[in-house]
């Protein structure tokens, strides 16, 4: 690939904001087109920018790569004919695709995921939702506001698919009662797992009751924990923001921990 540089291509991937992964040749055995030490890039749709090898390698980097971003976690693949496979996983612990490819070869590789912090999406212009999102940029989230709030990413609260949301990303209702309602049905219909509202539980469970009643997935509802924040007796917007980052903090540091333990017993 004339021109092409992976150091390059890893830098504008970056700078897109989108989760990708980086695919190294580890090592090759008998005759392979793919060569020791030859990267590429592999987007979230399936792209392979680079050169790694044929059609079957490239099946099964595609394959681990989007396991490796769903678990935020490297991993190491052997590409190898069908006929030298024997398990899933060989004795060393790699896991195996099954290769149909004509040139019989065997192929190591690494599959390393690369993600940004996840975003920390709060709804309102109220004290509280100010100073959450000072709070979370000085801890290292991806602060994206419903208000227009210097140094975050504004997000229109009723088209919320350009944002992107994901599973692992927060998200904090602090509009106190600005749009409750309105912002609060947003929130509970973005895929992240944690959301948040700034409110009493009997306000939060009246307004839930409603967004039941007009059609919401109950499901979804269930996730909306409040009030939101740790019981850390705050009183100011400075420190109910802390209280709310602490628990997202927490949240975020469980559901890593979380996963790091399955991927061991998985093993």
């Amino acid at each position: 690939m004339a021109g092409f540089d992976i150091f390059d291509t890893v830098d504008r991937l970056r700078a897109g904001g989108e989760a990708f992964c980086v695919a190294t040749v580890l090592r090759t055995a008998d005759a392979t087109s793919a060569k020791a030490g030859a990267k590429a890039a592999v987007t979230r749709t399936g792209d392979i920018l680079g050169h790694l090898g044929g059609a079957c390698v490239q099946r099964a980097v595609r394959t681990a790569a989007g396991e490796a971003l769903a678990e935020g976690a490297p991993r190491m693949i052997r590409v190898k004919p069908s006929d030298k496979v024997v398990a899933m996983t060989d004795p060393d612990g790699v896991q195996t695709y099954k290769s149909g490819c004509p040139s019989g070869g065997t192929v190591d590789l690494l599959i390393e995921p690369y993600q940004h912090a996840p975003r920390l999406v709060i709804f309102g212009d109220s004290p509280i939702a100010r100073a959450l999102a000072a709070h979370g940029a000085l801890a290292g989230f991806r602060v994206c506001t419903s208000a227009e709030i210097e140094g975050a990413t504004r997000f229109d609260p009723e088209d919320m698919g350009p944002l992107g949301v994901e599973p692992r990303d927060f998200v904090v209702v602090a509009s106190q009662g600005k749009g409750d309602g309105v912002a609060l049905k947003a929130a509970l219909e973005t895929p992240a797992r944690r959301v948040s509202m700034v409110a009493s539980r009997r306000k939060a469970g009246v307004l839930s009751a409603k967004l039941v009643d007009a059609g919401t997935d109950p499901a979804r509802v269930a996730r909306l924990k409040s009030p939101a924040g740790l019981d850390i007796r705050a009183i100011d917007p400075h420190e109910i923001a802390l209280s709310i980052l602490a628990e997202v903090i927490q949240w975020r540091n469980t559901d890593t921990q979380r996963e790091a333990n399955h991927d061991e017993k998985r093993a």
